[in-house]
């Protein structure tokens, strides 16, 4: 097993680059809005390409998912709460409320995650680490606020989009409690993501259009690069669970918040403002003292 120091540089070094995909993930699915794609649609059909090359590689590697009742209910459990209903939530909503926004709110799980951790004893208290978590939040306040005075969104996507961290953090913790024993993390990764996929299908039978869109070849490679995307995070997203626990990853959003909204705003005009860059400086504070503290071994 790696030494403290050496595991803690690596579980951040996966935080910063799991982040950074994330964030960039953000900003693709408004792309991807201009080349004529339904945000649902490309979603579903990205789960489906990464969970598949995904599963391509752990086969070859040697680390098959398992086919039991309790990994299939682990790969459906952890696809809804971590997939289907957070991502659904954030592809729909990045069209109105812009992927700023969207991205800074994937700074709100850690609070949650770690709170779920206390009442179940997964954590011990921690006075750095609730500090850090709180400073973090306050970030996420501000940039609340500010959007909901600004005007500029409608209050429902607004608030669709402050509902996706909830599950994420629910996520965290559902898979950290359940992990099925002796699973590695490759092997649960792509039951993940097309456990996501198939319980996006019923949308289409309530009239959401999921038909991929393959009209053109830059659309084609939006696709293409988001499931490669989708692939590396949630490979990468198994690891670091494993490496330092549920409440170290979700700080994951804190930095996709901070790079997906750079972004945005380099990339795409989106305004910033004096309650962004305050929420940032929490954040990034909040990132570090949380940090801190030293990752733990999963008790997977």
């Amino acid at each position: 097993m790696p030494g403290s120091r050496s595991r803690s540089f690596l579980a951040l070094s996966l935080l910063f680059t799991i982040g950074a995909l994330m964030g960039l993930t953000t900003n693709l699915v408004k792309i991807a809005g201009t080349q004529g794609w339904p945000p649902l649609a490309y979603l579903l059909w990205s789960l489906l390409g990464s969970g598949l090359l995904l599963l391509a590689l752990s086969w070859l590697r040697g680390e098959r998912p398992g086919l039991g009742a309790t990994s299939l209910r682990y790969y459906l459990a952890s696809g809804l709460l971590s997939i289907t209903l957070p991502n659904g939530l954030m592809f729909s909503s990045i069209p109105h409320v812009g992927a700023g926004f969207a991205a800074m709110c994937l700074a709100f799980p850690p609070l949650v995650t770690y709170l779920l951790a206390l009442a179940l004893r997964m954590e011990g208290p921690s006075r750095i680490r609730l500090l850090g978590i709180c400073v973090g939040l306050l970030g996420s306040v501000l940039l609340a606020l500010g959007k909901l005075h600004s005007g500029d969104s409608p209050y429902l996507w607004v608030l669709a989009a402050l509902c996706v961290p909830v599950f994420l953090a629910l996520g965290n913790i559902y898979r950290s409690r359940y992990w099925p024993q002796g699973a590695s993390p490759l092997s649960l990764a792509p039951g993940m993501l097309l456990g996501g996929a198939l319980l996006l299908l019923p949308l289409s039978g309530l009239g959401f259009d999921l038909q991929p869109r393959l009209h053109a070849a830059s659309a084609i490679a939006l696709l293409a690069v988001q499931m490669a995307l989708f692939a590396m995070v949630y490979a990468l997203f198994f690891m670091l669970q494993k490496l330092a626990g549920a409440v170290f990853l979700s700080q994951i959003g804190s930095v996709a918040a901070i790079i997906g909204a750079a972004m945005a705003i380099g990339l795409f005009g989106e305004n910033g403002s004096l309650s962004m860059l305050l929420a940032a400086v929490c954040i990034v504070g909040g990132v570090l003292l949380v940090a801190s503290r030293g990752t733990k071994e999963a008790q997977a």
